[in-house]
């Protein structure tokens, strides 16, 4: 009996291996023309048909892993925040949360797996589906991933101040402003957590810091003569000598914005009404007079400013 030639059974093999190599082949083809439509119903604002378009793409293609993000936002914008608690729409909110959790599961680039994990907290945020529990982890795993991205650290911060743990909050600021001392947005951020918990020293000593970092930049001082007015003006708690100790503050640093830029339309606006709480606090009547008479001359020019703006003329 004669043994089948090398030939015949190479022949052999051919013949089994290429169907399965063609239907590989072919249903990678498909899923890349497919993907094609999927983008422009995407691009489209139409994201049920690409919802089911991107379905089919992983259906016949799993290893192209970007049409995961796509999918899950395709379903993500699809779900309404109003109608929260019918099955329909919680489910595209389930498909959407799924879907960004295997995106970031497979996605090799770290781009592509930031934006998952940043779209999957907030498909967990209070806005959709409240469930700040599930965002820690994530949020824990995008620092491990990118230590060195701030914007995770005050991410994770807010999710502890939201959930009413302020001291987790302050410290996870704390941390990432001790990493990075010289980044004046650090301290930008860690000062409107101090505002929001009524940490007033608190809150201007990160300003200032912002306005050593940026010494040229006449809104890191405007701003600080912005929260004096607002301790002076608000905090009732404050008496009158308080309360002038502040607005002279507040037109110490209004005075430093305006020497860096004199059309500072804003800094103007401010320290005419801090020159008016001035002279409201100011007992000389002269004294007063001049003051308002100051007041008067800056929020006249102000006034002028804006309309050149609003006349489209470039002012500072």
């Amino acid at each position: 009996m004669h043994k089948p030639s090398v030939i015949t059974r190479f022949v052999l093999v051919v013949a089994v291996l290429l169907p399965l190599v063609s239907c590989s082949a072919f249903d990678r083809l498909r899923a890349l023309r497919v993907i094609k439509e999927a983008h422009t119903e995407y691009g489209r604002g139409d994201y049920e048909a690409a919802a089911e378009l991107y379905e089919e793409v992983l259906a016949n293609d799993p290893n192209l892993v970007d049409a995961y993000f796509y999918l899950a936002n395709s379903y993500d914008q699809q779900f309404r925040p109003a109608l929260r608690g019918e099955p329909e729409n919680d489910h595209f909110l389930d498909m959407a949360i799924d879907n960004y959790i295997l995106s970031a599961e497979r996605q090799t680039g770290r781009p592509m797996q930031t934006l998952s994990l940043q779209y999957l907290v907030a498909a967990f945020g209070p806005d959709k589906s409240n469930e700040p529990a599930k965002s820690e982890p994530v949020l824990q795993t995008m620092i491990t991933t990118d230590p060195e991205n701030p914007e995770n650290y005050f991410a994770l911060s807010r999710l502890y101040e939201d959930s009413g743990l302020v001291a987790e909050a302050e410290e996870v600021l704390q941390n990432v402003s001790t990493a990075n001392p010289d980044d004046p947005d650090v301290h930008r951020q860690v000062a409107a957590f101090y505002n929001r918990n009524e940490q007033f020293d608190e809150t201007i000593a990160e300003l200032r810091r912002v306005s050593e970092l940026e010494p040229e930049n006449p809104e890191a001082f405007y701003t600080i003569s912005t929260y004096y007015w607002e301790k002076a003006f608000r905090d009732f708690t404050i008496d009158e000598d308080q309360q002038m100790e502040y607005v002279l503050l507040g037109l110490d640093e209004a005075n430093k914005a305006l020497e860096l830029n004199a059309d500072y339309m804003e800094a103007l606006t401010y320290k005419n009404i801090l020159l008016r709480m001035q002279a409201n606090l100011t007992d000389a009547g002269s004294e007063r007079d001049d003051l308002i008479a100051e007041a008067d001359e800056l929020r006249d020019r102000a006034e002028e400013l804006q309309q050149l703006r609003a006349s489209g003329v470039g002012v500072g």
